[in-house]
């Protein structure tokens, strides 16, 4: 159990690593616009699926984005086949990972409470 672990472990990164060269620097779909960061890969333990998690920043369309990338997910698992030696390439499927976005509005909400803070005590 814990080999097999171990194993998902690092092809998840080694995906992880293709997957977000490929988008980067061959991907030619106009729809997958703004900078795109795979943030995680989750591969099923049977290696026939992979969910890939996206964030997107500037992109003009998040959506249409999110579908450019499931649209060209033959283009990309053609690529990875090429680059990562497995038996089976698994199907890749993209998610949007708004977890960034997440951080960033809890760290906004940090921020303001301690400036609240900070006003509250400076008027003492």
């Amino acid at each position: 159990m814990n080999k097999n672990t171990n194993r998902l472990g690092r092809v998840n990164e080694e995906l992880k690593k293709v997957i977000s060269e490929v988008i980067n620097y061959e991907l030619k779909n106009p729809n997958a616009t703004g900078m795109i960061s795979v943030t995680k890969v989750k591969v099923t333990p049977n290696l026939r699926y992979a969910k890939v998690y996206v964030s997107v920043l500037n992109s003009k369309n998040l959506n249409k984005t999110i579908k450019g990338l499931n649209d060209s997910r033959g283009f990309i698992r053609s690529r990875v086949a090429e680059i990562i030696n497995l038996r089976v390439t698994p199907e890749l499927v993209f998610e949007y990972d708004d977890s960034i976005v997440y951080g960033e509005k809890i760290d906004n909400i940090l921020k303001s409470l301690k400036n609240e803070n900070k006003t509250q005590n400076d008027n003492k």
